[in-house]
């Protein structure tokens, strides 16, 4: 009886630790902006730009084309669960060396 009473006491006083994120909401996003550049990333380190494989070295070139061709259009790295971080941090360092900085991430 007297553990029963301890819980429901101790109960009471103990609080949920977490952490509140705000997360953007369905009216900023989709729709009206111009469309994304997307690199796609493939397990076995295939990088795919507009349609085509491209080599490492050949992503700033491709993400600096397209952009020309499109100014506001950010860029989208979809990668497969399977591919390395490394090459991906390495795409993103081509992509920043391209000028573009609004980069987002999604998965295959």
């Amino acid at each position: 009886m007297n553990l029963l009473i301890f819980f429901i006491i101790t109960a009471v006083f103990v609080k949920e630790m977490g952490v509140s994120v705000n997360r953007a909401g369905g009216a900023t996003s989709g729709g009206g902006g111009a469309p994304s550049i997307v690199v796609s990333v493939m397990p076995e380190g295939e990088i795919w730009i507009d349609g085509r494989v491209v080599d490492l070295r050949a992503v700033r070139a491709n993400i600096e084309r397209l952009r020309a061709a499109s100014p506001k259009s950010g860029v989208l790295v979809a990668a497969d669960q399977d591919a390395t971080a490394g090459l991906l941090v390495e795409i993103v360092d081509q992509v920043h060396l391209a000028g573009v900085y609004d980069v987002t991430f999604g998965t295959n």
